[in-house]
């Protein structure tokens, strides 16, 4: 992950975004430039989004999230922008392709077949790439499978899945996010450093539009799954909290 990101529009002669590494762009410490709502001085009412165009405009994803042009030095300024994921996400189909692996089954042959989710359904855009900044579509109890494997630091039945240190890497706080004092970013899992929620500021959590979650909270042994409507959103997410709060009440933390 602390190699500098290997994306083939970056490798020209004195482009400064050969200089992200992998790591940066995990942590949306990339320093590309793009429009996106949660943006501080975000204008609604200026042009479509970039943040958006990537969920909805009818081009390559990654071809358009690699084109976009460097706006800080990385790991500088923490902002939640999709170009991120989307540039990993890049990566992820050229290492697979280079090791002549069918693409499209990656995700389920090499995770979620590993760890008994059945459900889930990754959306791609026109040209078949995986849009995993959104469009992912899975079972409750298979989005508390996902939050169970990080709980368990990414073993799963005694067989390790994930790298070891992965887990502590993505729930870890974003030294640009903690430079910009927002402590609530990690490596593409969200943070409660800012004590949003009812659990102990070390809670870390996959979060999706219309305030869902999979939240995984290690001092009670927990994983919390949300699911719910776009629509509805801010009395959801009340009484998401108003969950938490009984719920760790009634769990005691472990020993």
């Amino acid at each position: 992950m602390w190699q500098p990101a290997p994306i083939p529009e970056w490798q020209g002669p004195g482009d400064a975004r050969a200089r992200i590494r992998i790591a940066d762009i995990m942590r949306m410490s990339s320093g590309i430039r793009i429009r996106a709502p949660q943006d501080p001085g975000y204008d609604p009412t200026g042009p479509y989004p970039d943040h958006l165009y990537l969920y909805t405009g009818g081009v390559d994803s990654f071809h358009y999230a690699a084109t976009r042009p460097p706006q800080w030095p990385p790991n500088t300024v923490g902002r939640y922008r999709n170009t991120d994921p989307v540039l990993i996400n890049y990566l992820v189909r050229l290492g697979v392709e280079k090791r002549r692996q069918e693409y499209l089954s990656f995700p389920q042959r090499a995770l979620f077949d590993q760890i008994g989710v059945r459900t889930m359904v990754l959306e791609t855009d026109p040209f078949g790439n995986f849009l995993t900044q959104g469009y992912e579509f899975a079972s409750g109890r298979d989005w508390a499978r996902l939050g169970n494997l990080y709980l368990q630091d990414g073993v799963w039945n005694g067989a390790r899945i994930l790298p070891e240190g992965f887990v502590k890497f993505v729930s870890t706080l974003a030294p640009a996010w903690e430079a910009d004092q927002r402590p609530i970013y990690g490596g593409f899992f969200w943070l409660n450093g800012d004590g949003a929620y009812p659990v102990p500021k070390e809670v870390f959590f996959m979060a999706g539009a219309g305030g869902q979650a999979t939240m995984i909270i290690p001092s009670h042994d927990l994983v919390v799954v949300r699911i719910g409507h776009y629509k509805g959103s801010t009395p959801g997410t009340a009484a998401f909290k108003r969950s938490l709060a009984l719920l760790l009440e009634a769990v005691p933390p472990r020993r």
